[in-house]
């Protein structure tokens, strides 16, 4: 089978480590980047520009196309694409808008009875100003548009609400806000590969977002993450299926917009139960980097069967481990980064047992790799538990060198009191 790859980050990397675990799928990733071009081509067309993807895909004539970032998605790339009689594994824009707008999702949300905070949607800075002067708090603030992980601010009082308006407010993405009420509990994203009208589910993780350990900080695209996650118990995950995937799914169909591809839901998980946050329409960054090493089937199977529909009766055959990855990020991220420091210790980091280094920012120039974005590296290991999972990944992190490398020392942690929770 050979397999066209949208995008180049470490969400890529993983997704493409482990289509290739099957000897007979060949991969051409575009735009890629040096790790991508270990395990196939690459062809140099950015993720947005839609008429190039097109023509690339006519070109090569692909089995299929797996869509990585949320941007080509929302533009319409998988319609182009669909259009020519290509098979994607990725939703519609109509359907990405569960994505690519907030305000889309939360009236979408209401109109199937899924479970979610309360909110109210402003157009006009001043109005949410006036709004924000009468709530009680602590709230949450969103932007309505594509935020790179980086558009929702939890307000504690009055001053950091205002003062977070006016940052969402002066970008393209926050043309509309949404004040959202603030839920209490435990953060936990749930994955479903979906045809349309079945749901497959994957395991749960648990994402950190913040920049420093005990969540402190703003936040980023992801520091690390964990799978699965202890919180999300077997009765748990079949109430998540009944009460939010499954009545998202239909509901995307009764619209006249089937989802075709990943839906992530993410959920705030407390003593109540499980309320929708918000959903993604492709694999989280770096959630994926440890699901991965989880799969035992052939996901390029799987991905085939969503994406000409015939899901019904697949089941996913899944590592009984639990997995870690920790992201190391530049100097200065998520604000202005360095770029172009040397990096070492990749190849010592990945020869460790169970290990293996997803890179998201990473250059090379005469062999040598150079930090190439904010978020750089994801080690990610497997062990039979978190505990054993974590010790070989900070093990590995240790051998990875660059200036100013940052990572969490805290990533997983959480995972000890929520299994002791549940």
């Amino acid at each position: 089978m050979l397999i066209l790859l949208i995008g180049s980050g470490g969400r890529e990397h993983a997704l493409a480590w482990q289509l290739r675990k099957n000897p007979e799928t060949r991969l051409v990733s575009a735009p890629g980047s040096p790790a991508l071009a270990t395990l196939g081509d690459i062809r140099p067309v950015a993720v947005d520009d839609l008429e190039g993807l097109k023509a690339l895909a006519l070109e090569i004539k692909p089995d299929l196309v797996v869509i990585g970032p949320e941007l080509p998605l929302v533009l319409g790339l998988a319609d182009i694409l669909r259009a020519e009689g290509i098979p994607v594994f990725g939703p519609s824009k109509e359907a990405a808008k569960l994505e690519g707008s907030k305000v889309f999702a939360k009236d979408f949300m209401i109109r199937h009875n899924l479970p979610t905070a309360g909110y109210a949607v402003f157009y006009e800075q001043e109005d949410a100003r006036d709004y924000l002067k009468k709530v009680s708090y602590p709230i949450v603030l969103k932007a309505d548009g594509l935020a790179a992980g980086k558009g929702v601010i939890i307000c504690g009082n009055q001053t950091t609400a205002l003062n977070g308006l006016a940052s969402l407010a002066a970008t393209e993405a926050g043309k509309k806000i949404i004040v959202e009420d603030f839920l209490a509990g435990e953060e936990v994203s749930f994955f479903g590969i979906t045809d349309g009208k079945n749901v497959l589910p994957l395991p749960s993780a648990q994402d950190h977002k913040a920049i420093y350990d005990g969540d402190r900080g703003p936040n980023t695209g992801g520091m690390g993450a964990y799978a699965p996650a202890p919180l999300m118990t077997p009765a748990l995950q079949q109430t998540v299926m009944r009460d939010i995937m499954m009545p998202a799914v239909q509901g995307m169909a009764v619209e006249g917009h089937p989802f075709c591809g990943l839906l992530y839901a993410g959920l705030m998980v407390s003593l109540s139960g499980a309320k929708l946050l918000e959903f993604n329409a492709r694999f989280g960054d770096p959630e994926t980097q440890a699901l991965m090493p989880l799969i035992e089937s052939d996901l390029s199977e799987i991905f085939m069967a969503a994406a000409t529909g015939v899901l019904e009766g697949k089941c996913l055959k899944l590592s009984s481990n639990s997995s870690v990855c920790v992201v190391l990020s530049a100097e200065g991220y998520p604000g202005p980064y360095r770029r172009n420091d040397p990096i070492t210790g990749i190849e010592a980091a990945s020869a460790r047992p169970d290990t293996v280094v997803f890179e998201a920012g990473v250059g090379r120039v005469n062999g040598t790799s150079l930090t190439n974005g904010g978020r750089v590296l994801g080690v990610t290991a497997t062990g039979t538990n978190i505990k054993d999972a974590l010790e070989k990944t900070y093990l590995a992190c240790g051998d990875i060198h660059f200036k100013g490398a940052h990572y969490r020392r805290d990533i997983g942690a959480k995972a000890f009191r929520l299994a002791h929770r549940s």
